[in-house]
């Protein structure tokens, strides 16, 4: 039997690679989202007044907008039609704060015009939920029983649906983002000087998930690394 890999493999340098990509993704957000959570738009409308406004013009009459507590915890749940907006973006008149809003109006707009890649999203979800939950166990069975290499091939395979879904994401939110800033340049809620502010803001936000799909691809190499083909070791 194959002893187990420890902490100080050198493979785990691909984990920390990504664990360090991730962070400054999350730190660049962070920073461009308070630089620009600062600038309050000439309008004085309000993240939920924004909202509100772009699903009305966009004749979406099935979703609500409510308050979520937390901070960039903004999300939109197709299942139930609700847009969740939270406390720093909810009632912000800031320039951030209506652009992160328009970002998941984007998406009730995806949902609203029947778009593919956020309904293969939605479908893959609980696929790669059981996948990444399962994977870890199912490759420790198969290393513990004599290096089954089926039962390691299938933890292998149920882990890379985790990065099918970080790679389906990014198109669902790009798009979202361009829907945002389209619907943001017509000067009703932004002026045209700050559009291309939001934009910085969304394109920090987007790397997010960028930064998300090459740390879960470099978990993935370090597995098949470790554990695929024909890796046994004495």
């Amino acid at each position: 039997m194959m002893p187990l890999y420890g902490i100080f493999d050198p493979t785990f340098i691909l984990v920390i690679i990504g664990l360090v990509i991730s962070m400054a993704a999350s730190a660049y957000v962070n920073s461009t989202f308070k630089k620009y959570d600062k600038v309050q738009s000439k309008n004085g409308v309000t993240g939920t007044k924004a909202a509100q406004y772009i699903l009305q013009e966009e004749h979406i009459n099935n979703v609500g907008v409510q308050q979520i507590s937390g901070n960039l915890t903004d999300n939109y749940n197709s299942g139930n039609k609700i847009l969740s907006l939270s406390e720093a973006t909810a009632q912000s008149t800031s320039v951030a704060a209506i652009g992160v809003a328009a970002h998941e109006c984007g998406h009730a707009v995806q949902d609203h015009t029947g778009y593919s890649p956020l309904k293969i999203r939605a479908a893959i979800v609980p696929v790669a939920n059981f996948g990444s939950a399962l994977s870890f166990p199912i490759i420790l069975v198969g290393v513990l029983f004599s290096w089954n290499q089926t039962l390691i091939n299938i933890g292998i395979f149920a882990f890379s649906l985790a990065l099918l879904f970080q790679l389906v994401t990014l198109p669902v939110e790009f798009n979202a983002s361009r829907r945002a800033l389209k619907i943001l340049s017509d000067g009703n809620i932004l002026t045209a000087e700050e559009v291309p502010m939001a934009r910085k803001v969304l394109f920090a936000a987007a790397l997010t998930y960028v930064a998300a799909a090459l740390a879960t691809f470099l978990q993935l190499l370090r597995l098949i690394i470790l554990f695929g083909g024909n890796n046994r070791r004495n």
